[in-house]
């Protein structure tokens, strides 16, 4: 008879975990505390709720991102096979619509007799066997006790959350459908800004009010998660080298192209919500609706949800979580998700698929077995185990691998997708990882 898990934490990476300890005869008793008590970043108590954006990046085998779901696709990951049932038209990236999503997580953990979900806060560390995956938004209260454990301070940043405006909304006058050099079809809605309206745009988003930061006295923001006003304090041309780059973009209606260019991404099946595409912001509500509607497209836009920007905390791993995510010392006791401090919301999947797997694997007194480096996914679990304590979280990305110095610079990214994806799929033959 295989033990109950404890698995603390209905997202990404708790809702992975769970997932596949079930399906290798485990029970599974999940605790998630929305929605008796709600975090600042969600809005629903759905399982596997996506906060920040719809979109799980690239699928493109040139990407560390699109070589992450391939590897994850070796190793038998169910999100991932449910986002692609829920995706919305997004180009090259996976993007899902998040409320069909979530109640698909919901579902597929629904059908196992062995799952039960308790809706309450969890304020001391369970017994084992048990995964936290209380993700960027634990409570103060496990998190104290997350850093007794430890023995070290948790770290903190702040991450940021996009705008979300109607279809209907948006004056198409001034917009076009299309994806940067023709890829992609209708996949996003352009809306191009003349360098007047780019410049008296900048220099309000510049001058906005900004909503006040609590709880913490420092204020860290992480890079690939930058608010759009801080990206415009950086100089004239940030935003324009950045999420307002203007480049394989043009009007099919006049063949030009713009100064700088707005993106809006489908956010649902429908297609009558978009997000504003690196839009996110810690403006104050009316400041975004009066700022955001400087973008001609968007002077009349009614907004469904105006962008927050959150607390995110994780923890300093190094020589305290090892590279299967247990916590060192600790029999049969994981973490997993954006606490251990990788980025990201497919990272966020892999982890919880490691660590639920390595448990899975302790338990039935198998050795531990970790995906060799040359692998985004044993790159990353390598990562969580030797950063330093300052390192920041850490998305998927090439620099992680073993160098490739004889593989020409051209056909490099392609050399690490091929390698990799022989490396894991050797790595699964060879183990039985995803029996």
């Amino acid at each position: 008879m295989k033990p109950t898990v404890t698995v603390v934490g209905g997202g990404l990476a708790g809702c992975e975990a769970a997932l596949q300890l079930l399906g290798r005869g485990f029970g599974v008793k999940m605790y998630e505390m929305r929605p008796v008590r709600m975090t600042g970043a969600h809005s629903t108590d759905g399982l596997a709720e996506l906060v920040c954006s719809n979109s799980l990046k690239s699928e493109a085998e040139e990407t560390a991102s699109g070589t992450l779901k391939a590897e994850l696709g070796a190793m038998g990951c169910v999100l991932l096979r449910i986002a692609r049932e829920c995706r919305v038209p997004s180009g090259s990236a996976l993007a899902v619509d998040r409320e069909k999503f979530s109640a698909a997580v919901g579902s597929a953990l629904a059908r196992y007799s062995a799952f039960e979900i308790v809706r309450g806060e969890v304020t001391e560390l369970p017994e084992g066997p048990a995964v936290i995956a209380t993700g960027p938004l634990t409570s103060d209260a496990l998190a104290a006790r997350l850093a007794e454990l430890t023995g070290r301070e948790n770290l903190h940043f702040y991450d940021a959350v996009a705008p979300i405006v109607e279809f209907s909304s948006v004056d198409m006058s001034r917009a076009y459908f299309g994806g940067r050099y023709g890829k992609g079809g209708d996949d996003y809605l352009n809306l191009p800004m003349e360098k007047e309206e780019y410049l008296a745009f900048r220099e309000a988003l510049v001058g906005a009010e900004t909503a006040i930061l609590r709880d913490f006295e420092k204020k860290e923001l992480f890079e690939g998660c930058m608010p759009i006003e801080e990206i415009a304090r950086r100089g004239e041309d940030a935003m324009r080298f950045g999420p307002l780059r203007p480049v394989g973009l043009r009007d099919p209606a006049t063949g030009k192209g713009a100064y700088a260019v707005v993106q809006l991404r489908r956010e649902n099946t429908a297609g009558d919500c978009w997000n504003l595409v690196g839009f996110q912001t810690n403006l104050k509500y009316g400041e975004q609706k009066r700022v955001f509607g400087m973008i001609p497209a968007l002077a009349n836009a009614e907004f469904v949800r105006y962008g927050v920007m959150h607390r995110n905390t994780y923890l300093s791993s190094a020589g305290r979580l090892n590279a299967n995510f247990r916590f060192a010392g600790e029999n049969k006791l994981y973490a997993a998700g954006q606490l251990t401090g990788v980025e990201g919301y497919v990272e966020s999947i892999m982890s919880g698929l490691v660590a639920a797997v390595s448990l899975a694997r302790e338990s039935e007194g198998k050795e531990a077995a970790l995906p060799p480096e040359t692998t985004v996914t044993g790159a990353l679990c390598r990562y969580v185990a030797s950063a330093g304590t300052d390192a920041q979280p850490m998305n998927a990305n090439f620099g992680l691998l073993p160098s490739a110095a004889d593989v020409g610079k051209k056909e490099r990214k392609k050399y690490y997708h091929e390698r990799a994806l022989r490396d894991i799929i050797r790595f699964v033959r060879e183990t039985g990882f995803s029996d």
